[in-house]
């Protein structure tokens, strides 16, 4: 439980991996700190499918000096459970699990941060919350229908099930090859006239091949126009078809909390992208003292940052904060 007296050089608020390398950043510094996670460690690596594989090796997932050992180059979701969990464990970090931060404020040079638990107070915050939280949607009929989900977990529920799948990068490909092999009857829906080109490379031909030898249907350059019960309506070249479904797998994409950074003061640019501004030498945001890291700096750009080229963020902000704690310390 959080009271107003907890005192910290430092708040981090999201406990993914980009999170646990600002801890990291921080002990090494001898900063004072807190990482705040409104789920479990890791969250949104959590809710990854089971027996997802990474596009990135192993070593491009590690987080300073603790190697990353997997069975394979590049490691599967459980193996990185694993190690970041492995990391919080070992390096004892200071981590406040399904603590929601609900509210942040600055007052006199320093933050107020309000969670679901309680209340705590630092000389500088740390945003790296990802993308995860908040799935783009279609806002067509049907969409709020109980066998519709925007996020995709074990492929034996779809057993014997007709199965929809709209997208055509990574989640959607994974999700529909899960589903075909598990026994599902798959159906993608791709607005594009082909694959997505960023599908993992070892993937890619297998999703080809599936379509072209007919064990997974797609419809190119169409959409999802209606949910039912049990069928969908789909816009296609040929026009408006309607096929018989049991679940559908919105594989959209996800975006940043935008109502809770705009909430807490930082300045969003208003093209297509939504970045959120921020110093691009030290981070931080037009609020003194708030930093950005990770993936939630890409804005809707989702594929801009990632694990392997975000982890010296942690060492950029860190040094920063520190350097502004030490020229306080001189000045007082």
């Amino acid at each position: 439980m959080g009271h107003e007296t907890s005192q910290y050089d430092a708040i981090i608020v999201g406990g993914g991996p980009i999170g646990i390398a600002c801890a990291l950043e921080c002990k090494e510094l001898e900063l004072s700190y807190l990482v705040l996670e409104k789920g479990t460690l890791v969250n949104s690596l959590y809710h990854y499918p089971k027996g997802m594989q990474f596009f990135s090796s192993s070593d491009k997932l590690s987080l300073k000096s603790t190697p990353f050992i997997s069975k394979e180059p590049k490691p599967f979701r459980d193996e990185a459970l694993a190690y970041y969990r492995t990391i919080a464990q070992s390096e004892q970090l200071n981590i406040q699990l399904f603590e929601r931060v609900t509210d942040i404020s600055k007052s006199n040079g320093a933050f107020a941060i309000k969670t679901s638990k309680g209340a705590y107070r630092s000389s500088a915050v740390i945003i790296a919350t990802g993308f995860f939280d908040i799935p783009n949607t279609l806002n067509i009929p049907g969409e709020n229908l109980e066998k519709v989900t925007h996020y995709f977990n074990d492929p034996h529920y779809y057993a014997n099930q007709k199965v929809v799948v709209v997208g055509a990068n990574n989640s959607a490909v994974d999700a529909a090859l899960s589903c075909y092999r598990a026994g599902a009857e798959v159906t993608m829906i791709v607005r594009g006239k082909e694959i997505g080109e960023r599908v993992k490379y070892w993937v890619r031909p297998e999703i080809i091949n599936r379509i072209e030898d007919g064990s997974i249907t797609a419809y190119f350059e169409s959409s999802l126009t209606q949910i039912e019960p049990n069928a969908v309506t789909l816009s296609t070249p040929s026009g408006l078809q309607s096929i018989s479904n049991d679940f559908v797998l919105l594989m959209t994409g996800y975006q940043p909390d935008y109502a809770f950074l705009s909430r807490i003061g930082i300045e969003i640019d208003q093209d297509e992208n939504k970045t959120p501004i921020v110093n691009e030498e030290t981070l931080e945001s037009s609020v003194e003292g708030l930093y950005l890291a990770g993936v939630v700096l890409g804005g809707m750009k989702t594929n801009l940052w990632f694990i392997e080229n975000s982890r010296e963020h942690a060492e950029r902000i860190g040094m920063h904060i520190k350097d502004k704690l030490s020229k306080k310390t001189v000045n007082s």
